[in-house]
């Protein structure tokens, strides 16, 4: 997790600086315990989106491109709600696609746009380990900023 500890390091308040290194010493501390999980991340033309790549890697999750592969599909698009990805993402999903199967498929509404401020990838990368890890991490921001989405046949 080098680069959420460069990240961190460059944060100027001390106190927030050693609050978010806690923060990630949590998650560091129960992933090394787990398997690496596959994702895909796909935006709304079911494009590999690569944007997060160092969050889900640091969150336990390892990006992919092969859908069949993928244990999880994360939809996100800069500037798409939850409800316009609800409405935009049935029509691109395959049924065969395992994550769809075992209603693993999430749709992200990340709304920090262009400038991340450290704090946001922080609870990005908390995000990512709830999504990845269900029962393991609780953070409490699914159904604001993502839910899991399934699709009924």
């Amino acid at each position: 997790m080098s680069f959420l500890n460069e990240l961190i390091n460059s944060e100027n308040d001390e106190i927030l600086r050693e609050e978010l290194h806690e923060r990630v010493e949590i998650i560091t501390h129960k992933i090394k315990f787990m398997d690496k999980v596959p994702v895909v991340c796909l935006d709304t033309t079911n494009t590999h989106n690569l944007l997060f790549a160092n969050e889900i890697n640091a969150a336990g999750g390892m990006l992919d491109t092969d859908i069949l592969g993928a244990v999880y599909l994360i939809y996100y698009e800069l500037g798409k709600t939850l409800n316009d990805l609800m409405r935009e993402v049935p029509a691109l999903i395959d049924a065969e696609w395992p994550a769809l199967k075992n209603g693993r498929i999430v749709l992200l509404s990340d709304d920090s746009k262009d400038e991340r401020k450290i704090t946001d990838t922080v609870m990005l990368v908390e995000d990512f380990a709830e999504m990845l890890h269900p029962g393991s991490f609780i953070f409490g921001f699914e159904g604001e900023k993502w839910i899991r989405f399934g699709v009924n046949n």
